[in-house]
């Protein structure tokens, strides 16, 4: 764990910071303003993240079918240090409190040096299914046989990828002898795709090598396609919290910090909690997937995949205490981003916000994407062991309320206290409020 000294001198060594002073009491120019002179980003940047970014000349080769393009808000999580270095970070995302609470929380994590973070090798897998065989075993032991060959054909449609350190590194061959159809082969082929998400790498290689399984072990290939259960290219974010800096006007934070783990608990043993516990931590990593060009559905599907892998739906991340009372969490899930390729090299806002979060890699986009789901679910589980997670969230959805309600301008804020205030976050309170009466 990086102390503060020491992540300030580092911050002072790269000449940026996340640490941007009142920032919620600004307008949104000078927001972004703030936030992209924090980055050391120039006035094009600026302009891109200022909104109507995506051409529609662009956007109709992206996808099919194109009649215009649709916005998210675009905010940005401040106070964040992953592994010693500061970082704003991006999040579209619609649902109140969501920025909030990640600021929030990754500026009390700072007490400890901010969240540490590693990945592991970003390898995904291929599968090639097998159908039409009477010796499923006898099967994989010929295709085991011609391992060097099939990685070497795989390896041959992308000497680039090869270059760069990449390219197909092994095979895995698994048998399954009790299906709806009989026994099947399923051949996994695992590619390192450096900074790609990796999807159309790793489908094009199996699609390659399909003839080729199916003259080694005499059945018919059927499915050619990736798997997004990601498990090889793992993502671990830690956070160590001195309790004192959890305590409230009202609570002790080493009672801060049992409640806490006390929350985590019941996740843990429950797929009923974990269910809501784990999608609090995706309130934090979905924004920043989408706001980066990603695949947020990839990644909402290996994330509760892995949540499931030994047959019981669990939690992703663990809370404790440790021996000197601090409070230590950690997250481990699949997290399959890219920085090239795809949308991220498309849609202008997305290479303005990677810009903005200063990422060198997709590995380092990982970590600090896992940096914000355990940031947010730091949050949630505070206020779940407080003041109970609506009060907040009702809060910061008043603003919502106010609109709805048909104000505008100033009269958003002071409709959003006074209902606020008032214990009553309702559309009718908000239209009497307006009305002055």
């Amino acid at each position: 764990m990086i102390d503060t000294a020491e992540a300030s001198r580092l911050h002072a060594a790269d000449g940026a910071g996340s640490r941007v002073e009142g920032m919620r009491d600004m307008e949104p120019e000078e927001r972004r303003r703030a936030a992209v002179r924090a980055a050391g980003l120039d006035a094009s940047v600026e302009a891109v993240l200022a909104g109507d970014a995506l051409p529609l000349a662009v956007a109709n080769g992206m996808i099919e079918n194109v009649i215009g393009t649709f916005e998210l808000p675009l905010g940005v999580a401040t106070n964040f240090i992953v592994n010693g270095r500061e970082h704003l970070v991006p999040m579209a995302v619609e649902e109140p409190s969501v920025v909030a609470a990640a600021s929030y929380m990754a500026k009390i994590a700072r007490s400890g040096g901010g969240f540490t973070a590693t990945c592991t090798t970003p390898i995904m897998r291929a599968q090639v299914q097998v159908l039409g065989l009477t010796d499923p075993r006898g099967a994989r032991a010929r295709i085991l046989a011609h391992r060097d060959e099939l990685v070497e054909m795989a390896n041959s449609r992308d000497t680039v990828l090869v270059g760069l350190g990449g390219g197909c590194k092994d095979i895995e061959v698994h048998v399954f002898d009790d299906t709806p159809i009989g026994a099947m082969v399923v051949m996994h082929l695992l590619v390192d795709v450096r900074d790609a998400m990796g999807a159309n790498t790793v489908n094009t290689m199996a699609e390659l090598l399909a003839p080729r399984i199916e003259a080694i072990t005499g059945g018919k290939v059927r499915l050619r396609i990736l798997s997004n259960l990601a498990d090889r290219r793992l993502v671990t974010a830690s956070v160590r919290v001195p309790a004192e800096a959890l305590s409230t006007k009202t609570l002790d934070g080493a009672d801060v910090a049992r409640g806490i783990v006390e929350a985590c608990a019941l996740a843990i043993v429950d797929p009923y909690r974990a269910a809501t516990h784990n999608k609090g931590i995706m309130n934090g990593i979905d924004p920043v997937v989408v706001a980066t060009g990603n695949d947020w559905r990839a990644i909402e599907a290996g994330a509760h995949a892995y949540a499931a892998r030994s047959g019981r739906y669990t939690s992703l991340t663990h809370w404790e205490i440790d021996g000197i009372g601090a409070l230590v969490g950690t997250l481990e899930m699949p997290m399959a981003l890219g920085i090239v390729g795809g949308a991220t090299r498309t849609h202008p806002a997305a290479q303005a916000a990677l810009k903005l979060m200063r990422v060198d890699s997709a590995q380092q986009l990982a970590e600090i994407t896992a940096a914000v789901g355990l940031a947010q679910n730091m949050a949630a589980l505070r206020a779940l062991a407080t003041e109970g997670i609506q009060r907040g969230h009702m809060t910061l959805h008043a603003r919502n309320i106010a609109i709805t309600a048909g104000a505008t301008g100033a009269d958003i804020d002071r409709v959003a206290k006074a209902i606020v205030a008032a214990g009553d976050v309702s559309v009718a309170r908000a239209k009497r409020v307006l009305e002055g009466t």
